[in-house]
């Protein structure tokens, strides 16, 4: 009894949740940011890589601005890809070699996408920010080493974690599956070392998987965990009930790629590989222990309280529902795109 009312009460947390969750579930990862590389050829000479990402077909309204001392060398060259508008750039910032120089990003501060810059000096010295909407540009300062580097892509993993709206409902049918506390924490460190695993291969181009495909099957894992989440409601015991950490490791390493393809969208920084993958994937765990214990926290709100039965009754097959219906809608949307 005491544990089929925790489960009532863990289903009532989640449900509040997903009502949050529910105005941007369509959304999928559109926070994809945007990305500059600055690598200086000669002495104040750079080439430019400027990337933005296209959402339902429409380019980020951000414009790069350079100081008015800099010059283009040659005419730029804008290459449309399916998932973003890249341009390169060769320019002449002069003596100063852009230091103490600010490089805006108009319109930056309308949108909910962040830039990482990275800037690579002629000596090899390297530095790498992360601009956000709240403050859209930045000061060209001397490389501080590889904390910059290590921040960055700390924050990127994070944010990546907390707008990847798909991961996190998924990681809701496994809190919702697993009322025990003991076996859930097996079973999120078994999807943890999962989808660290796919994540590193991939990123570091050892195993290549269609992000497309990658998509789909996420949506199709969390559909899969909505209907184990009701069959066990009716008193089916399913695999998942059984050994949801077995299951967690398996979907795991499938959501791992999709990992790697939000941090292939924003590129590694050559030279500083090793540290930007670690740093990204050690920003995910952080980012997803912090929804966990969001979820756990409602929880023990909700259950220091008294919740009427009628409401309490239908808290987890309306959250099992809500997450199927949600992943469905995804899943048919992917895998349209794949086909169409």
């Amino acid at each position: 009894m005491k544990l089929q009312r925790s489960i009532v009460q863990l289903g009532l947390a989640v449900n509040l949740l997903a009502i949050v969750l529910m105005p941007l579930a369509a959304r999928g990862h559109e926070s994809r940011p945007a990305y500059l590389a600055l690598n200086e050829t000669a002495p104040g000479q750079f080439s430019v890589l400027w990337r933005t990402p296209v959402l339902a077909g429409m380019r980020l309204p951000v414009a790069l601005n350079f100081p008015g001392s800099v010059r283009d060398r040659k005419e730029p060259v804008v290459s449309e890809l399916s998932d973003s508008l890249v341009e390169r750039r060769w320019i002449d910032a002069g003596p100063t070699r852009l230091a103490g120089e600010r490089i805006v990003f108009s319109g930056l501060q309308l949108t909910i996408t962040d830039v990482l810059v990275r800037l690579q000096r002629l000596d090899g010295t390297v530095s790498t920010v992360l601009v956000r909407p709240s403050r859209p540009w930045f000061e060209v300062v001397p490389a501080s080493g590889i904390t910059e580097i290590a921040i960055g892509y700390n924050l990127h993993g994070i944010e990546h974690i907390l707008f990847g709206f798909d991961h996190l409902l998924f990681v809701c049918a496994l809190i919702l599956i697993v009322p025990n506390r003991r076996i859930l924490l097996w079973t999120i460190t078994a999807f943890t070392f999962a989808h660290s695993i796919t994540l590193s291969l991939a990123t570091l181009r050892l195993v290549h998987v269609p992000a497309p495909p990658v998509e789909a099957m996420i949506a199709l894992s969390i559909m899969l965990l909505a209907c184990e989440i009701v069959r066990s409601r009716c008193g089916q015991i399913g695999l998942t009930s059984r050994w949801p950490w077995i299951v967690a490791f398996s979907f795991g390493l499938l959501h791992g790629f999709g990992f790697a393809s939000a941090l292939m969208d924003i590129g590694l920084p050559h030279g500083d590989i090793p540290l930007a993958l670690l740093s990204f994937n050690v920003g995910v765990e952080i980012g997803q222990l912090l929804f966990i214990g969001a979820v756990l926290g409602v929880f023990v709100l909700i259950r220091r309280h008294q919740v009427p039965s009628r409401i309490a009754g239908a808290a987890v097959p309306v959250a099992s529902y809500a997450i199927g219906i949600i992943s469905s809608f995804w899943f048919i949307e992917r895998l349209t795109g794949i086909i169409g």
